[in-house]
């Protein structure tokens, strides 16, 4: 399917003092010999709507990140042992905390599940747990009610001292941290229903803007409770592309459940379909995308390049 997209504006490329740059093939030989954890149902279940994900793809790009990611998971963890017998305290190791961000409609949250699972069957990280901060979105009556409904997924429709504080849960150690928990059936927040975390070797935070910095300089970030970040990366006019393929997706599956909040849109012809989907592009996620996520992609420990066809073609690593 092709519609007309707009031109991409140039983008600054990332610091290669600061990044080193591998391409897919030099990439995809660091999983030479080790076996493919998944099958290809497996993959298929973890497949976001829209997503090309496939086990070439899984087994060349992200069984490395996954094996890069248990690495610094537990050297983080040695050190972390280390630091407490030089204190001549108890070991008091805490989750490692991976950021995963990008734009709407590029494949974060596919890379998110496929990565608890990955991770999950490395020795060092058996325990790993996801949580979205679609949780953390203001419900919407909260948003009506401070006018930002139509900013919906901008870094201000969020409730960041609620995530600050179950970050900070996470990382100082604390028995259990509890998320709100978001239903895209719904669109909204669900009162009293939470995601629970206790103590996992891994946590994995997906979200739109978890790279922002802090609001003033005397709050925190986010992203300084990561010990790894991933930015999900593709030129504005694939990522286009690929929310209008999937909104139509979306209006011929899940919008025809009655007890879907979108499900007023399934009677729209596919025309129509995608006069609106782009509206809500260029109106919404669009300028969010340039205003707000896509300034944060240098604050990523790793860049995740998307060509047209979903599939990564390159991959950028901060020097340590």
């Amino acid at each position: 399917m092709s519609h007309d997209v707009p031109a991409d504006d140039a983008r600054t490329p990332l610091d290669p003092q600061l990044y080193r740059e591998i391409d897919r093939g030099e990439w995809a030989r660091l999983a030479a010999g080790i076996p493919a954890p998944l099958s290809e149902t497996e993959v298929v279940q973890i497949r976001g709507l829209g997503d090309r994900l496939d086990l070439a793809e899984v087994r060349e790009v992200y069984l490395p990140l996954s094996r890069l990611l248990s690495l610094y998971a537990q050297a983080n963890k040695s050190l972390g042992v280390e630091t407490s017998a030089f204190l001549q305290e108890p070991d008091t190791t805490t989750p490692f905390v991976v950021g995963v961000a990008g734009s709407v409609a590029v494949g974060k949250s596919t890379i998110a599940r496929l990565l608890r699972e990955l991770m999950s069957r490395w020795p060092g990280t058996p325990r790993v747990e996801l949580v979205t901060t679609d949780g953390f979105l203001y419900s919407n009556a909260e948003l009506e009610r401070r006018g930002l409904m139509q900013r919906k997924g901008f870094p201000e429709s969020y409730d960041r001292r609620a995530l600050v504080r179950f970050l900070t849960d996470v990382k100082s150690g604390a028995p259990e941290a509890r998320a709100p928990f978001y239903s895209h059936l719904r669109y909204d927040i669900v009162p009293d229903a939470h995601v629970t975390v206790r103590r996992p070797d891994v946590v994995i935070v997906e979200g739109l803007n978890v790279l922002q910095p802090p609001p003033s300089p005397n709050e925190v970030a986010v992203s300084d409770l990561f010990d790894f970040s991933i930015y999900v990366d593709a030129e504005s006019s694939h990522i286009t592309e690929w929310f209008l393929e999937r909104f139509l997706a979306l209006k011929r599956g899940a919008f025809s459940n009655p007890n879907s909040f979108f499900n007023n849109f399934a009677h729209m012809s596919d025309e129509e379909s995608v006069a609106f989907a782009r509206g809500v592009w260029e109106s919404i996620n669009l300028p969010n995308l340039e205003e707000n996520v896509l300034p944060t992609r240098h604050r990523a420990t790793l860049v995740l390049q998307k060509a047209a066809n979903h599939a990564v073609e390159r991959v950028l690593l901060r020097k340590l």
